[in-house]
């Protein structure tokens, strides 16, 4: 998902010197010169590794520079003297930091993760002797006090009103005893968060399930068996089969292996990562990082971490979040009871002897599928072909918006894989430019996501500077005899991910920390989620499913039983889903400074949840990247949060027309373009004319009908 840098919390360091002293750092360094690229791209044929630590020490010296210069003024502080002087300071440094921030994400190494973890106190020392500079605060206070006697804009209000929050919420009117406390908290939450996502895409990497007998893998189709084949090749096991924890080659063993000992072994492989009581392990780190989050917001003068966060989101309170909920968990829960007693029906049914676990859910829930709807998952995959998905959502957006996409082969990319786009408007003038990075590696960490190696804005002297967005899958390759055929859930993902996509290349914002995804938690997941309701519509799948060997439309037979099959193991979803964000809510509203049995903590908190046995939570503790390693602490909800206003908004496309496009005109303008230039509530009842309601979202789960 998305990342914002926030003054760089995630950063690199220490390389060695270049082998060639009699050439200059600077003549070298692509940092420190203009890019000749296409568009600004960062130029990666250029970039080593030993230019991070020059060029990153560079943007800290030129943007403490900056700040003394803010600060050494005579004249008295105004918005631009002040406000957008410092919003516009450390361009170095931004320009450096997303470079190494997206690497470090999809082709890191380990001397990427070296400099990272050198370089993180640094980073975290040079934010809070920015937030915490008095002259700084003093000058930005004016400023905010004296706000009425100026003539701002809305979006200047905006962003006046979140950097004065941003000081006060990082500590600039505390004591000096609490904010080297505080100093000492940020500095070692950050190197936590960074051990805390290395351990598990260590974890992911070195587990390997190599199978030398294809009898053991009967019921897996032979797509993904051929797959396994060729994986195993290139690791160096001949005539064997490999499966590993990435969930391309997991699932699969997981859904259709009638081996129930494979299933269990790769199932608890996965669900024991960070948890196995060795150099790895998590438990220890997160519980500290709870504490530690804990201790922060009470310095801060807030209940707990999640009050602190929450002050910020749609959601506001702890309490809001947890009702929301509570009362999705009671709906849920009994649903799931109730799947779960029709799977051990069909087992029992099936004489197969044995008492339902959480192995076994996916494969038994396949089964009983194409029982209930003749329905089978694998039918779908050969009309769902990568390019065609991707095709598809290419051309949904051009119907809604009119945009286009070129494939440019001659601009920059970090790796062989990325497919690289220039967007356009429908007059072909340059939106931005998009990286497409579909397959997984040992490089590249687990799950998708979005974020930008440029973030729209406009220079001081009100020159567009337009975006270049990255989006990130792990999606099953292609393999000798066939292209990449997508799963239904990996359909939706490519259409998600394309919505926060949309996000960051329509911004149109005068300021980078205002413009894209920089809303607030709880309504950032607005444009991703929307945009999966078009996905399923049978208008938009008549011009992207079809069959990869003969063209032929997905039929309409099928998307029947897609149609009415749409709510089947919703029970199952929606607990573990619940039941994680509870959890997250749990370490965060922790009011002292223990230091928590990580494994007791979860287990007291899914009881609570009332999530049954069959059911595993979607992230355990020790491997909730999310909430520990990728900024969603205490907003995993929003993801449920934002179903409301994302179900509530596709309402409006149906009532006048999925490609109506006064519709589709609101939307960009009072969504994708604004970011984070106002109120998020305002912003959607500009678009929809009214505040959300949960109905849809629970007609959508079937809920209720």
């Amino acid at each position: 998902m998305i990342k914002q840098f926030y003054l760089f919390i995630f950063m690199a360091v220490l390389l060695s010197a270049c082998e060639a002293p009699e050439k200059s750092i600077e003549s070298e360094n692509p940092f420190f010169s203009e890019y000749t690229t296409p568009y600004g791209i960062p130029p990666f044929d250029l970039i080593e590794t030993s230019h991070f630590l020059p060029a990153l020490e560079q943007g800290l010296t030129e943007q403490k520079a900056e700040i003394e210069a803010i600060t050494n003024q005579e004249a008295a502080a105004t918005f631009e003297n002040t406000i957008e002087a410092y919003e516009r300071s450390g361009a170095l440094l931004d320009k450096v930091s997303s470079v190494f921030y997206n690497l470090n994400s999809s082709l890191t190494s380990d001397t990427m993760q070296d400099i990272a973890r050198t370089m993180s106190p640094m980073l975290s020392k040079h934010s809070d002797d920015i937030i915490l500079n008095p002259e700084l605060f003093t000058r930005i206070k004016m400023v905010y006090d004296n706000a009425s006697s100026q003539d701002l804009n809305a979006e200047q209000q905006m962003l006046l009103e979140k950097t004065y929050k941003r000081f006060i919420r990082g500590g600039a009117l505390l004591g000096e005893a609490e904010q080297q406390k505080l100093r000492e908290i940020n500095e070692e939450l950050s190197l936590l968060s960074l051990q805390f996502g290395e351990n598990i895409l260590a974890e992911t990497n070195k587990y390997e399930m190599v199978i030398d007998d294809p009898e053991e893998l009967k019921g897996i189709p032979e797509n993904f068996l051929a797959a396994a084949k060729e994986s195993a090749d290139a690791a160096g096991y001949a005539d064997k089969y490999l499966f590993t924890l990435q969930k391309p080659s997991m699932l699969p063993v997981l859904t259709y292996a009638d081996n129930r000992g494979l299933r269990e072994e790769i199932f608890n492989a996965y669900t024991k990562r960070g948890d196995n009581n060795d150099e790895y392990d998590n438990k220890t780190n997160l519980s500290r990082m709870a504490s530690l989050r804990a201790q922060r917001a009470k310095l801060l003068g807030y209940e707990n971490h999640a009050s602190f966060v929450l002050e910020q989101n749609m959601a506001k309170t702890p309490e809001n979040v947890n009702a929301l909920l509570d009362e999705l968990l009671a709906a849920a829960m009994p649903m799931a009871k109730k799947e779960a007693a029709q799977l051990q029906k069909l087992i029992n049914q099936r004489k197969d002897g044995i008492t339902l676990q959480p192995w076994d859910w996916w494969y038994y829930a396949e089964i009983l599928r194409k029982e209930k709807y003749d329905l089978d998952e694998a039918e779908m995959r050969p009309y769902f072909k990568l390019e065609n998905v991707r095709d598809g959502v290419f051309e949904t957006a051009q119907r809604l918006w009119g945009l286009q996409f070129e494939a440019r082969s001659d601009y920059p990319r970090y790796h062989e894989d990325v497919q690289v786009y220039e967007v356009k408007e429908a007059d072909g003038s340059h939106i931005g430019v998009l990286f497409m990075d579909f397959f997984p590696r040992a490089s590249k960490r687990g799950g998708a996501w979005m974020s930008s190696f440029r973030k729209q804005y406009r220079s001081a002297d009100g020159e567009m500077v337009t975006p270049i967005i990255t989006t990130n899958f792990n999606f099953t390759a292609p393999s000798a005899d066939k292209p990449a055929l997508l799963s239904w859930d990996e359909v939706q993902t490519t259409f998600h991910e394309m919505g926060h996509a949309f996000h960051g290349l329509l911004s149109n914002s005068t300021y980078n920390s205002l413009s894209g995804t920089s809303v607030p938690r709880d309504f950032v997941e607005l444009p991703s989620q929307i945009m999966e309701h078009w996905a399923a519509e049978t208008e938009v799948l008549s011009f992207y499913a079809k069959h990869y060997e003969t063209g032929e439309v997905i039929p309409a037979e099928l998307l029947d039983k897609m149609e009415k099959s749409s709510t089947f193991n919703q029970g199952f979803a929606m607990a573990e889903f619940l039941s994680a964000a509870a959890l997250d809510m749990d370490w965060h509203t922790i009011s002292d400074d223990k230091n928590y049995d990580a494994i007791a903590f979860e287990n007291a908190s899914l009881k609570e949840s009332g999530l049954i046995p069959e059911i595993v939570v979607r992230y355990r503790s020790p491997y909730f990247n999310h909430i520990f390693s990728g900024g969603y602490s205490a907003g995993y909800y929003s993801y449920i949060w934002s179903e409301v206003l994302d179900s509530d908004a596709f309402e409006a496309f149906k009532e006048n027309g999925i490609f109506d496009q006064e519709t589709a005109s609101l939307f960009r303008e009072n969504i994708l373009a604004r970011g984070g230039t106002a109120d998020p509530m305002e912003l959607y009842v500009a678009f929809r004319g009214q505040e959300p309601t949960k109905d849809a979202l629970l007609r959508n789960r079937g809920i209720i009908k």
